[in-house]
């Protein structure tokens, strides 16, 4: 519920503070007093989309601060949640809008973005008139309207799960199906590829072991030689024999030299240890040089063999493997593609059974529910002076989708056999706003704790119609708040609190103010409407009339 509005500069608004009540709240003033003005300010700090030009001539910024309750259970508190926001049982929300046209907005002291807000004024407050089309008006929302009329969430969720798992399995499907279309293409280049590269099955690290057994073997001839010599230099008839030569004599020499020998005949003894690793080393690499010329033939076939199927698939050697297990595996998805493409068409078919189904029976949900609907408004309609029109909820087969495939609009004939249309090509004014009265009766969730406001909705109407059209507010305000700008004295007499709109000149500047009346007041401001700017005690005595018969 609304609770204060607080506005600042805002066209011709320089400062105003508004207290409201619940019940049924009405505004009146001449026509240009500056109610639309009002309601623009409100929408404003919602949100809502609007005029472009709002700062008041003069002013660096405009400002407008609403107070909102929240009871428990308001839609409004899952939004601040899901945001981040801090929430309670009050609500604050502030926008400020610069000369410059740069808007910003607080909710609850914390910056928030347009969309946060306008999702939060989406809850608080619903606005309609003749030219709402954000609300009753607009078909796009019907079909929405009457499942939360019948409580369809339960049904309307199960559908959009069943269509979800049709997408979810039609996006696998068409997946898989273009996947294999691409392999189709390949199959031959994937077929030769694999058993090339099986029939080669080249191994990690095998290209550089075999370049590097290639040149020992075509270097052997050129070194073997020198190897050789180094060998018999080493062995017995080398430096192996001098040494072990040397080694005797001096161990006959060593028992007279008086342990002189000890240390050099230990030198000695290391020396021929390391002299025989390395007389072995030798003669290991002479043994390694020796190869057959076959071997080299062969080597080579294979080296080149590797690394030309590792040019012609633009890998290096050591990736062949890795590459041949991904050619496989596509190759494998090729082959077992026709068995998954047959399985995730059955598993459409079954998706697309259950989806029918939840659809048909939401159908059926919103037939019975329209039906219900039609008879509930028509019941509204015969005390606001209409019980010849006929409204009828249309239910017509629409695109799959998921919220079903019904496609629903509020169709009206205002006399029996009169063709049907849409509420707003059908309807005068004053019918009109009738049946957007009647249609939000039906429709209102008096837990939604949003506040109504209806903009002139008894235009065009007078007498005892408007008297009908305004003990229906004050009866949907028994259960909320209800803001009703109107010019029908029998509505702004039926008010329980009552705000009078007006025009003042203040230094040159045309201002304007909005002023609570006490019960006193309201006499004249309702002969006003009665009469017009002279007010007769005829028109006086009217609306002690009206006033009275309320009371």
């Amino acid at each position: 519920m609304l609770r204060h509005l607080d506005i600042r500069d805002m066209l011709i608004i320089d400062r105003l503070e508004l207290a409201f009540q619940p019940g049924l709240n009405v505004l009146t003033g001449e026509t240009g007093a500056g109610k639309s003005i009002l309601l623009d300010s409100l929408g404003f700090v919602l949100g809502w989309r609007g005029r472009a030009e709002l700062v008041r001539q003069g002013a660096e910024q405009g400002e407008v601060v609403a107070e909102f309750d929240l009871p428990d259970g308001h839609a409004a508190h899952a939004i601040l949640e899901e945001a981040g926001l801090p929430g309670g049982e009050e609500l604050l929300l502030r926008r400020v809008n610069t000369t410059s046209g740069r808007k910003t907005a607080w909710v609850n002291d914390t910056r928030v973005s347009g969309e946060v807000l306008r999702a939060l004024g989406d809850t608080l407050v619903e606005l309609h008139g003749q030219h709402d089309d954000r609300g009753l008006l607009n078909p796009r929302g019907h079909r929405a309207m009457l499942d939360d009329y019948a409580g369809l969430g339960a049904e309307r969720a199960e559908t959009a799960r069943a269509w979800a798992h049709v997408a979810s399995t039609r996006k696998r499907l068409d997946e898989v199906e273009a996947a294999l279309a691409e392999l189709t293409k390949e199959e031959d280049f994937l077929r030769h590829a694999v058993a090339e590269l099986d029939k080669l099955d080249p191994q990690q690290g095998e290209e550089e072991v075999l370049d590097t057994r290639r040149r020992m073997m075509q270097g052997a001839e050129r070194i073997r030689e020198d190897i050789a010599r180094a060998a018999q230099a080493l062995g017995l008839e080398g430096a192996e024999g001098a040494m072990g030569d040397a080694m005797r004599w001096l161990e006959g020499a060593a028992d007279a030299a008086e342990g002189a020998l000890e240390e050099p005949l230990a030198a000695l003894n290391r020396a021929l240890v390391e002299l025989g690793e390395a007389t072995q080393g030798v003669e290991a690499c002479l043994d390694s040089l020796r190869y057959d010329p076959l071997e080299l033939e062969e080597a080579e076939e294979r080296l080149f063999a590797i690394r030309g199927l590792a040019r012609k698939h633009q890998v290096a050697p050591d990736d062949l493997g890795d590459l041949a297990g991904t050619l496989r595996r596509r190759l494998e998805t090729l082959d077992s593609g026709d068995a998954e493409v047959v399985s995730l068409r059955k598993a459409l078919a079954a998706a697309e059974a259950e989806y029918d189904a939840a659809a048909a029976a939401l159908t059926d949900a919103r037939r019975d529910a329209a039906g219900r609907l039609d008879a509930a408004v028509m019941a509204e309609l015969a005390p606001l002076k209409m019980e010849r029109a006929i409204f009828t909820t249309e239910i017509t087969e629409g695109p799959a989708g998921p919220e079903g495939r019904d496609a629903v609009q509020f169709t009206v004939a205002t006399n029996p056999g009169a063709p049907s249309g849409p509420l707003a090509k059908i309807a005068s004014g004053g019918e009109l706003s009738r049946f957007l009265l009647a249609l939000k009766v039906c429709l209102s969730d008096p837990q939604g704790g949003a506040t109504m406001i209806f903009d002139e909705i008894d235009r065009g109407v007078g007498g005892a119609t408007a008297d009908a059209v305004g003990r229906r507010l004050a009866a949907l305000a028994e259960t909320g708040q209800v803001l009703v700008v109107t010019h029908s004295p029998q509505v702004a007499a039926l008010g329980a609190h009552h705000w009078r709109v007006e025009k003042r000149v203040a230094d040159g500047a045309t201002l304007s103010t909005v002023t609570a009346l006490p019960d006193d007041h309201r006499v004249d401001e309702i002969a006003r409407m009665i009469s017009g700017d002279r007010i007769t005690p005829e028109a006086r005595a009217a609306a002690q009339a009206l006033l009275g018969a309320v009371g």
